[in-house]
C-alpha cells in the first residue's frame, strides 16, 4: 500500500508502519475502491481517484498542524489514521453515470450521422445499505482498527458546522480532545484550499 502514497511514502511509513502492513485492511481499501472513488459528486476531489487525494491531502495538513502547533494524540499513528481514512464513508457514496449517447447530423446532410457519446458525472448513491458521514467512517474502519477515543471524535466530527446539530457534543469533543478542531481546520485546509 506505501507505494500509493509517492513523495510522501517516508512521512507515512514514519506514522504508520502498522497500518500499512495490515494486509486485510489493505485488501478492503482496493477492493471497495479507495484508490479510485471521488471525493464528492459536485464539490472538490470529484474524479476517480479524489477520495484517495484528498484523505492524503488531510494527512498531509493534519501532519503539519501537529509538527507546526506541537498538537499532543493519544497515539502517534493518529494523525495518519484520521487524515487518510476521515471520509472512508465515501467508497461507495457515489456512483458514475453516463449520459446517453447523443446522434449528430451532418447539417449539410453530406455525411453519415455521427454519435456523441454523453459525459460522465457522479451522483449520490442511494443503493447503499450504511449511510452516515464520519459515524459510518468510524463503523468501517473498526473492523480493521482500534480506534482511540480521540481518533473516533476527530473522525465523528472532522465536518464541524458543516454536519452537525449537536453543537454541546460538539464542543465537549473539542474541549476534551483539542485535535477534534485541528481536524477539522485540516479538513478545511484540504478541501478549500488545497483543492479548492
Amino acid at each position: 500500500m506505501i507505494d500509493r502514497f509517492g513523495a510522501y511514502a517516508d512521512e507515512a511509513a514514519f506514522y504508520s508502519p502498522a497500518i500499512l502492513e495490515n494486509e486485510e485492511l489493505a485488501q478492503y481499501l482496493i477492493d471497495n475502491g479507495f484508490f479510485t472513488a471521488p471525493a464528492s459528486a459536485n464539490h472538490h476531489g470529484n474524479y476517480a481517484g479524489g477520495l484517495f487525494d484528498h484523505s492524503l491531502n488531510v494527512f498531509n495538513r493534519l501532519n503539519t498542524l501537529t509538527k507546526q502547533c506541537g498538537l499532543k494524540w493519544q497515539r502517534q499513528d493518529s494523525p495518519f489514521i484520521v487524515g487518510m481514512f476521515h471520509d472512508l464513508c465515501k467508497i461507495d457514496q457515489y456512483k458514475l453515470v453516463q449520459e446517453p449517447t447523443r446522434c449528430i447530423l451532418d447539417p449539410l446532410g453530406c455525411g453519415d450521422p455521427v454519435d456523441i457519446p454523453g459525459k460522465t458525472h457522479y451522483e449520490y448513491n442511494n443503493d447503499i445499505l450504511l449511510t452516515g458521514h464520519g459515524e459510518k467512517s468510524i463503523i468501517l474502519l473498526s473492523k480493521f482498527l482500534t480506534l482511540t477515543d480521540e481518533e473516533i471524535l476527530c473522525i465523528r466530527y472532522h465536518m464541524g458546522a458543516y454536519q452537525t446539530d449537536e453543537w454541546n457534543q460538539f464542543d465537549a469533543a473539542i474541549r476534551k480532545y483539542p485535535n477534534v478542531l485541528y481536524t477539522h481546520m485540516a479538513d478545511m485546509l484540504a478541501s478549500k484550499i488545497d483543492e479548492g
